[in-house]
């Protein structure tokens, strides 16, 4: 049965990517499913709404696509609900959205797969497409939530340890089979729109980071189901469009302040006080630890430039304090 899907791609400073990514949607038929297109410009600097536009006039299915040209970067999870809040608002809602980075692409079939998957089970709220880089690595794009274990291996970043809270670990690893998840990348996945309504959509606190991570721990908390199929697949230049790789070889960069308030956000909203001071902590130590065994090894630490101040000025003092950081 043939069903609506809204795919929404969210520029900020990659017009170029941008249009490849919508290309990428408009060349495909999808197996018969109505496919729409909306883009929104997020404020960006230089030219990139001009340009877009521009390419929306000349384009033949300019029918099939919808702008938004904001005149404020809204961050991810805010820019997609200009859209989402509009579709509200329309007179007919779509059965399903798409969201796909400014920076991805689609490689196959992807939206088709993605909707036969989720039509199999009236719980599943959000599909995740695999995902591999340009030069065909295998990308991360299935994960669980992170938690105290978590944070503490990951900060440790010491193999013995981290072979022992494998099961902990955020990211499920590039090979992750088909099936339940917790939650799945953000540059490709398809939800089911009145499950997005539901949770009122993105919590527009976050600006960048975490924000998925927020949507798919509270659509599991209101009863429903996130899916991951690497049968779906997406090409993915992870970085390109934020600037923070995940690569791991720009790991020690620092990392904006925006990043480490969206950690705090997550864990003191949905993890409670203590959970969040005791992570917060656990990192730190953690992060002392990595320092002690890198020096020993004679390797780079792995925390990031700056971390103590920056992890101080945006975690641990409104965790003290209790005054909540403002994105």
């Amino acid at each position: 049965m043939s069903v609506s899907v809204a795919v929404i791609i969210v520029n900020y400073g990659t017009a170029d990517l941008t249009q490849i990514a919508a290309e990428s949607v408009l060349a495909r038929e999808h197996s018969g499913h109505h496919v729409s297109l909306h883009i929104v410009d997020n404020g960006s600097p230089g030219n990139d709404a001009e340009q877009i536009e521009r390419w929306w006039r000349e384009h033949p299915w300019r029918d099939r696509i919808t702008l938004y040209l904001e005149t404020e970067n809204h961050g991810f999870g805010r820019g997609n609900n200009v859209v989402l809040q509009a579709l509200a608002r329309a007179e007919a809602q779509p059965d399903f959205v798409m969201l796909l980075n400014p920076d991805a692409r689609l490689e196959n079939q992807a939206i088709a797969l993605l909707v036969d998957c989720i039509q199999e089970d009236p719980k599943r709220a959000v599909v995740g497409s695999g995902v591999s880089y340009d030069d065909g690595e295998p990308a991360s794009a299935a994960y669980r939530f992170p938690g105290i274990i978590s944070e503490v291996s990951g900060a440790i970043n010491f193999g013995p340890i981290a072979r022992l809270t494998r099961g902990w670990q955020v990211a499920i690893g590039a090979e992750a089979p088909s099936g339940p998840v917790d939650w799945v990348s953000g540059a490709g996945l398809l939800a089911r729109f009145s499950a997005l309504q539901t949770v009122d959509f993105f919590d527009p606190i976050y600006f960048l980071y975490f924000e998925e991570v927020d949507l798919m721990y509270r659509l599991k908390q209101a009863g429903f189901d996130i899916w991951y199929l690497r049968e779906s697949r997406v090409i993915h230049a992870k970085g390109a469009a934020t600037g923070v790789s995940a690569r791991g070889d720009r790991i020690r960069e620092r990392r904006p302040g925006y990043w480490y308030d969206s950690w705090y956000h997550f864990f003191r909203r949905n993890r409670g006080w203590l959970v969040a001071m005791v992570a917060a902590v656990g990192w730190i130590s953690g992060a002392l630890i990595n320092i002690v065994i890198s020096g020993l090894r004679r390797q780079p630490r792995h925390c990031p430039e700056y971390f103590f101040t920056d992890f101080f000025r945006h975690v641990l003092k409104p965790l003290l304090t209790g005054k909540t950081p403002q994105a």
